[in-house]
């Protein structure tokens, strides 16, 4: 253990430094889907990278729900089955948009965004997302 007179950090620190804290959901340093930008490598079941070809021609209408409860948050179980299928967003803010979704977490997802041209990157918390419909 080094020696810190005032202030150390290593005070807390677990001995085995390969424990993972189930309760941590892994991040970017912006809070957004997994860490350090597209994954690397292809999950099970799936693809890691984003389609070989752009989305659906024709975008979806958002039916109205009329004068029911309002969504506050969208659910991470709900939008888990859209993993690696085309998915169409209708975001808080801004317009909606086409997206691959290839991580989906307790708090945000991760994929690919269609911007009229190509697939980028990108990651939103759930609670930016209003409505969404996969295809």
């Amino acid at each position: 253990m080094p020696f810190c007179p005032f202030f150390c950090p290593y005070m807390n620190q677990q001995n085995d430094e390969n424990a993972i804290d189930d309760d941590l959901e892994f991040r970017s340093p912006n809070g957004f889907g997994p860490p350090f930008g597209p994954p690397s490598g292809p999950p099970s079941g799936g693809q890691s990278g984003p389609p070989s070809g752009p989305p659906p021609s024709k975008a979806p209408t958002l039916k109205s729900t009329g004068s029911g409860p309002s969504i506050k948050a969208v659910d991470p179980g709900a939008i888990r089955p859209c993993r690696f299928q085309f998915v169409y967003i209708w975001p808080s803010y801004g317009r909606p948009f086409w997206a691959w979704l290839t991580f989906v977490g307790r708090r945000s997802v991760a994929g690919y965004r269609w911007n009229g041209y190509s697939w980028r990157y990108f990651g939103m918390d759930l609670r930016q997302i209003n409505n969404f419909e996969c295809y």
